[in-house]
């Protein structure tokens, strides 16, 4: 149940929808008043602890569940052909009626990207969150058919939420790379809860305000009973840069630059966007988008205030052939070498409008996404090569991460001082070092949990105090992946297959047989796909032809032939002898036809 303020005066249904609504302030209760009950509270994280990207927690409470994100996961090399990765929610599906509510916690795509698959299987609970961020999630469900119309409520630091009789819901405004990111404060029956959400400290911001330290503080004080916070950058010693400190730095490299000004970053680095926008008026330059997510995401930002600019400032495809190069700044996607992304259509020649030449300068404004090394010094080198000069962020501070280095992650939990705390967000390897960050600032080790997807944290209540265990009970948590318009029907053999034919390529075998004897008619047809050049390899191809004219053969001549015998026949003895003679394994395909 939620509690708003009712409005004085009666307004239009248009106004009211798009205002966010208020809530009453409740009174904070302290921890040390709460009274212990003998529920148990379940904390089950179905994407997020062994990837960057899926995020998704569960949290449950005597048959009462309120869900944290639903993100998307970018594929891995080995996963040809897939477009993204969501959370597997076999666990929520027969339990549609426990579900209480949806918290998003900020707006980019491993928080938001798998809503419009998940939503609808699981009742379509009410959702809350940012302005910025309900914006982008209906943006997000406009391109998905299968998405219901949602039940967004929009809020703020000051508001609060009754889910259910169990969770009491307020928000922390914390800092990230986008506006309107929120950390969660869940007061549940047995003590205070917090999940930070993607966070850093900040405390020059751009376009937003700073993280509010002293309520923070405050919730430590109260006492907090488990911690959940973010370990992207966990690995990473020192403080996060400010991303009024890149605004500097980029202003300085603009001075010195006079032909065009070509930067690639992440559509959703809304901050970073912001500054590149007040530079160009700064500059005198008008600004040239690019890219489908960027255009989307800067029209969005717009349209409810947090990207403030003249629309003047926007050029379209007749003025970049008019305007002198000094007065040019062309933004786009593709900063880390995605395959249809403006950067790549740029140096591919591929782009309508764009080509680099002498005197561009090429600007990546964010960081490598480990895994992306190769492709990004590709894409250095084709824009070298055409003429352009490149600045990067190992070069100049000309990128702020969105995420809390060591020191900032060890300020915020002894701020808060939690009893128990649990990394998310981040492989292994990430949560373990950030454990041991908890250890340093004084949280007993046995008190850190580091679980698997799909683990069950479980709390209770012994002996007048509530205790925390990392169970061995796991929910399903493996990967759903989208492939097109099919959710979850690309399994695991099919992505072996597709390895396969990408490692050692393929050869289709088409027999053509008599049906009533089994004989061999006319000799078989082989097509090589990613194997061998059939014309430099005609030894081997006749070799082979040869080697399944024979099996084809060698059967009783008096009962008729048996293709499925003949093909599983064909993709065990051409596989084997096709190994022997070149050391590779192609995907056998055995084509039997019966005449």
């Amino acid at each position: 149940m939620i509690t708003k303020y009712k409005p004085k005066n009666q307004t239009s249904r248009i106004n009211q929808s798009r205002r966010a609504p208020r809530y009453v302030r409740q009174s904070r209760p302290a921890q040390n008043k709460v009274v212990l009950e003998q529920g148990k509270l379940r904390v089950i994280v179905l994407g997020g602890l062994e990837e960057v990207g899926r995020n998704m927690t569960v949290i449950e409470y005597d048959k009462e569940i309120i869900i944290i994100d639903m993100g998307l996961q970018f594929p891995e090399e080995d996963m040809p052909g897939i477009d993204y990765i969501i959370p597997n929610i076999s666990y929520l599906e027969n339990k549609a009626d426990r579900i209480k509510g949806v918290i998003i916690t900020h707006g980019h795509m491993d928080h938001i990207g798998a809503i419009p698959h998940i939503i609808g299987r699981i009742g379509n609970p009410p959702m809350f969150t940012g302005k910025l961020t309900a914006g982008l999630v209906r943006k997000r469900c406009e391109e998905h058919r299968q998405c219901p119309k949602l039940n967004i409520s929009e809020i703020d630091e000051n508001s609060n939420l009754s889910l259910g009789q169990h969770f009491k819901v307020e928000f922390l405004r914390v800092n990230h790379s986008i506006p309107d990111s929120f950390a969660v404060v869940i007061r549940t029956p047995l003590g205070t809860v917090i999940h930070t959400g993607d966070f850093k400290i900040d405390y020059s911001p751009v376009n937003d305000k700073p993280a509010d330290l002293n309520r923070i503080a405050q919730l430590g004080g109260e006492g907090i009973l488990l911690m959940m916070s973010d370990s992207t950058d966990s690995t990473h010693p020192g403080y996060q840069v400010s991303e009024s400190a890149i605004g500097d730095e980029m202003d300085k490299i603009f001075d010195k630059i006079y032909g065009r000004i070509i930067i690639g970053t992440f559509a959703s680095q809304l901050s970073r966007i912001q500054k590149i926008f007040d530079l160009a008026k700064k500059h005198g330059r008008k600004i040239y988008l690019q890219g489908r997510s960027m255009n989307n995401n800067v029209e969005i930002a717009h349209q409810i205030g947090y990207l403030k600019f003249h629309p003047g400032l926007l050029i379209r495809d007749a003025d970049i052939r008019r305007l002198p190069d000094k007065k040019i700044i062309i933004l786009g996607t593709g900063a880390q070498g995605e395959s249809n992304a403006f950067l790549k259509r740029v140096v591919n020649r591929e782009h309508k409008t764009v080509q680099l030449k002498k005197g561009d300068t090429v600007i990546f404004s964010s960081s490598v996404i480990p895994g992306n090394e190769r492709t990004i010094q590709s894409l250095k080198d084709m824009v070298v090569r055409q003429g352009a000069r490149v600045i990067h962020y190992q070069m100049m501070d000309v990128h702020a991460g969105g995420h809390a280095k060591q020191e900032d992650l060890k300020l915020m939990m002894r701020l808060l001082k939690p009893k128990f705390f649990m990394p998310i967000e981040g492989n292994h390897y990430m949560l373990q070092a950030h454990a041991d960050l908890a250890i340093q600032v004084g949280i007993p080790e046995d008190n850190v949990f580091i679980p698997d997807n799909g683990q069950v944290v479980e709390m209770s209540q012994s002996n007048r105090q509530v205790v925390g265990k990392l169970t061995s009970e796991k929910v399903p948590s493996d990967y759903v992946m989208v492939d097109g318009l099919g959710v979850g029907d690309v399994s695991n053999i099919v992505l072996r297959d597709r390895r396969v034919m990408s490692a050692d390529g393929m050869i289709v075998v088409i027999a053509t047989i008599d049906s009533r004897t089994g004989e061999p008619i006319g000799n078989p047809d082989i097509i090589s796909r990613g194997f061998v050049y059939m014309k430099e390899n005609r030894k081997l191809i006749e070799d082979t032809r040869m080697k399944v004219k024979k099996i084809a053969k060698d059967h009783d001549s008096r009962t008729p032939a048996d293709d499925d015998y003949i093909k599983n026949k064909i993709r065990n003895e051409i596989g084997s002898f096709l190994f022997s003679k070149t050391k590779r394994r192609p995907m056998v395909l055995p084509v039997v036809i019966k005449v």
